[in-house]
C-alpha cells in the first residue's frame, strides 16, 4: 500500500477495537486478531508487538481463558476510541456551525528551550491551531488546551483567548495564510480517489471486514487532521463533502458483509472485572 493506506498496525488495531469491541463489554482472542490482521497484510510478529506495546502503554488489558489470551479496553483506550467514534459520526469532515469565535494562544519560550517549543507546535497543530505569526496561533470555536499545555508544563509561559475577527477583515486569506489548505484538500481528494470505485463494487465477504478496517483508518486519520475550518470561508469547491459522502456511502455498502465476517472470524468472550 501507499499514500494514505500506509497505516500503522496500532491505528488499525484501534479501529477494529473500536468497531468489534467498544461498547460490548468482551474481550477478543489474540489467534482472532492474528487471523484479521494477517487479511490486512500485518505479519503474526508486528500484530503480536502491537499487542504487547498497547498492553504496556495501558491501551489493553490480558485476560485468560484456559489456554487462550484474550485482549479488552482500559479507560484510556475506552476514551480514546469514544473521541474517534466522536470526531467521524458527530464532528463530521465540514463545519456549518461556526459561531465566529476564535481560539488564540500566546506563547513566549526561552530560546534554549527548543525541544519545548516543537512539542507545544506539533500538539496545537494536532488540536487544529495554525500559526498565525510566530508566537501567536489560532484555531476556529472554543478549543481547551489547558490539560495539553499543562502535560508539557508550559502553562506558566502561554496565555488563552477568545476573540472575534474584526469587522471587515478578510478571514478566508488569513485561513490561507495560516493553514495548508492545499494539503489538506489533497488528502480529501486522494481519499476519494481511492474509494470511490467501492461506491459500485463489492469486496468478497472475507475481504469487506479487512477493507471497512482500512476505510474507518484512514478517514479517521484525515479528519484528525483537519482543524475543521469554517467551510464558509473556504474556496467553493472545498473536497471535504465530496469525501465525506463517499465515506458514508462505502462504509455503508461494506458493513453488512463485514458484519457477517466479523461473526465467522472473531471470539469473543464476556470481559471480566478485574479486581
Amino acid at each position: 500500500m501507499t499514500g494514505e493506506e500506509s497505516l500503522r498496525p496500532q491505528s488499525l488495531m484501534l479501529t477494529f477495537l473500536g468497531d468489534q469491541v467498544l461498547g460490548r463489554d468482551v474481550c477478543v482472542y489474540s489467534g482472532s486478531v492474528i487471523d484479521v490482521f494477517a487479511r490486512a497484510g500485518v505479519g503474526e510478529q508486528a500484530t503480536r508487538s502491537t499487542l504487547a506495546r498497547m498492553v504496556k502503554r495501558d491501551l489493553l488489558r490480558r485476560q485468560r481463558e484456559g489456554r487462550r489470551m484474550y485482549f479488552g479496553l482500559t479507560e484510556r483506550s475506552e476514551a480514546v476510541l469514544r473521541d474517534g467514534e466522536r470526531r467521524i459520526w458527530q464532528a463530521g469532515a465540514v463545519n456549518r456551525h461556526w459561531d465566529g469565535t476564535w481560539t488564540l494562544l500566546g506563547f513566549s519560550l526561552p530560546e534554549s528551550w527548543q525541544r519545548q517549543r516543537h512539542d507545544l507546535r506539533s500538539q496545537l497543530t494536532w488540536s487544529g491551531f495554525g500559526p498565525l505569526f510566530n508566537g501567536l496561533w489560532i484555531a476556529p470555536g472554543e478549543v481547551d488546551v489547558s490539560a495539553l499545555v499543562a502535560e508539557l508544563g508550559l502553562s506558566a509561559h502561554v496565555k488563552v483567548f477568545r476573540a472575534h475577527a474584526d469587522v471587515g477583515m478578510d478571514i478566508g486569506q488569513m485561513i490561507e495564510e495560516t493553514w495548508e489548505l492545499s494539503d489538506l484538500a489533497g488528502r480529501y481528494e486522494g481519499f476519494v480517489q481511492r474509494w470511490q470505485p467501492w461506491e459500485e463494487d463489492l469486496p468478497d465477504a472475507d475481504d469487506a471486514l479487512v477493507l471497512r478496517l482500512r476505510l474507518q483508518t484512514e478517514w479517521l486519520r484525515i479528519v484528525r487532521r483537519d482543524p475543521r475550518l469554517p467551510v464558509k470561508h473556504l474556496p467553493d469547491d472545498w473536497p471535504a463533502e465530496q469525501a465525506e459522502k463517499t465515506f458514508r456511502t462505502v462504509h455503508d455498502r461494506l458493513s453488512p458483509l463485514a458484519h457477517a465476517s466479523a461473526q465467522r472470524l472473531l471470539d469473543l468472550v464476556p470481559a471480566r472485572s478485574q479486581t
